[in-house]
């Protein structure tokens, strides 16, 4: 176990996370707020503590999955604990608990929010608030590989524990040129959602914060009601948005280098934009005759299946009072969620793909018990370890989510409440149903079921295992032993 490289990434995040808190010390500046000294006395904590474990660098660079899972789910726990700061000190956010849950729903751009008036915060701490969901949209690792000189093949192993999806792989030959095209793509795309929505006469300060929640698929609002005080052009906008950046950034490599053939043949955005289709129609039939016009039932019903299905969590009207058609089909959105390779949350439509396929493989091994059958996608042969990746990520899925919803039934609030909570967090969606609504918030639950929603969040983000591997005792034995070896060679 290479903890010395575990000890010197934590470092470079802190200093990147020291950056990042600037962003909103110059909104105070600008706004006049005092709240701004509270994001920078936590930045020259990060500074510091950056710089004491920076200062030494690893005698080896290598390091495998089980070192870039630690890494990975260590940086995020870190970067969330140091981003909850702010909102603590400034007593904008009295409960420190309650500011780690707000800090990790946007990290993890779940959206999942405990406050009730959120436009009682001040102007820094609402930029913060959705600027996290734009820094954890791509990853603070991503862009680590994009800025940091880190060397050797083995940096791959902290994209997979980053990435989303049953695989990560390169667009290109080299790590950092991957990590940085991404973030090109990120950004540009980013950029383009900003001249829309300014085109269209929104604020730039609203501008900015719809626009991180909406690339990040996070979904804090600066409004108490979301988007829905925003014009349709806005919310159309919003949505448009919301399902481009739902889609595996490979597509939008592809057609940078003018690949169409091969970004328009994904099957995995095929069915994709399939299901949206599908679910925007059904939602669409069903609530037509309660939703006023057919422009607004068709925005609405677009409006929503966009947000949940991407995991980002902006309403523009309470579905909770839906009739229960168009709940179950949002429900069965928010379980599949977006693509591989994107922003989004959720299973991921390619592991729904492949569960699918396993079943009519063991279907046809019934029929036909010789034949010999192999799960393809977009023609090619999947890989059984990814197969076998892809179940066990299911599996493990099922527990954790039967688990979290026993836990925090301790709190006796409706079935409904505590299955679309869980539903939420560990799909990073934001809000659920009914005490879990897009009316409501988290902040009724008591400080041991938003620990367990906290980490649900987290390992949502994180795929599952990259935080699971923290809790595996093989980890701790193993730098227990080396800490022994260290002392007997003194």
């Amino acid at each position: 176990m290479n903890n010395s490289i575990i000890r010197y990434i934590l470092g470079c995040v802190l200093k990147i996370e020291t950056i990042l808190l600037l962003f909103p010390c110059i909104v105070s500046v600008i706004y006049k707020e005092n709240e701004g000294f509270y994001y920078l006395i936590t930045a020259c904590i990060c500074l510091i503590l950056g710089v004491i474990l920076t200062v030494k660098k690893p005698e080896s660079l290598v390091f495998y999955l089980k070192e870039g899972s630690a890494a990975t789910a260590l940086s995020w726990i870190v970067i969330s604990l140091f981003g909850a700061l702010p909102f603590w000190l400034s007593g904008e956010i009295p409960l420190f608990a309650d500011a780690l849950f707000e800090t990790i729903s946007g990290f993890t751009t779940t959206g999942a929010s405990i406050l009730s008036d959120v436009e009682a915060l001040s102007y820094c701490s609402l930029f913060w608030r959705s600027f996290t969901h734009w820094i954890g949209g791509m990853g603070v690792l991503v862009f680590l590989l994009a800025v940091i000189p880190l060397s050797g093949g083995s940096q791959i192993n902290l994209m997979r524990a980053e990435s989303p999806g049953p695989s990560v792989g390169k667009l290109v030959p080299k790590i950092k040129t991957t990590a940085r095209l991404l973030y090109i793509i990120y950004f540009g795309m980013t950029i383009l959602q900003v001249i829309f929505m300014l085109a269209g006469g929104a604020g730039l300060f609203d501008t900015l914060t719809i626009t991180f929640g909406t690339a990040g698929t996070g979904g804090f609002g600066i409004k108490n009601d979301s988007i829905g005080g925003y014009t349709p052009y806005i919310q159309w906008v919003v949505a448009i948005f919301m399902i481009l950046f739902g889609v595996n950034f490979n597509v939008y490599y592809l057609i940078l280098y003018r690949k169409w053939r091969k970004a328009l043949s994904i099957e995995e955005v095929h069915t994709y934009f399939i299901i949206v289709i599908v679910s925007v129609t059904i939602i669409f039939l069903n609530i037509a005759r309660t939703a006023g016009t057919a422009a607004d039932a068709l925005r609405h019903a677009f409006f929503q299946v966009s947000t949940l299905i991407t995991s980002t969590g902006f309403s523009t009207t309470d579905y909770d009072l839906w009739p229960q058609t168009a709940k179950t089909v949002l429900i069965l959105v928010m379980f599949i969620g977006a693509c591989a390779g994107s922003t989004g949350g959720g299973i991921k439509v390619s592991r729904v793909i492949i569960l699918v396929k396993s079943i009519k493989k063991e279907l046809v091994s019934y029929i036909h018990p010789k034949s010999i059958q192999k799960i393809k996608m977009d023609g090619k042969p999947v890989e059984h370890e990814i197969v076998r990746a892809t179940n066990v990520y299911f599996v493990a899925f099922t527990l954790i989510f039967l688990l979290s919803v026993l836990a925090i039934s301790v709190d006796n609030k409706d079935f409904t409440t505590n299955f679309t909570a869980v539903l939420a967090t560990i799909n990073n969606m934001g809000p659920g149903l009914a005490g879990a609504g897009p009316s409501q918030n988290f902040g009724s639950f008591g400080v041991f079921s938003k620990i367990v929603l906290m980490f649900d969040m987290l390992a949502g983000r994180l795929e599952l295992f990259p935080l699971l591997i923290l809790f595996h005792l093989g980890i701790w034995k193993e730098l227990i032993n080396i800490k022994r070896r260290i002392t007997n060679k003194k």
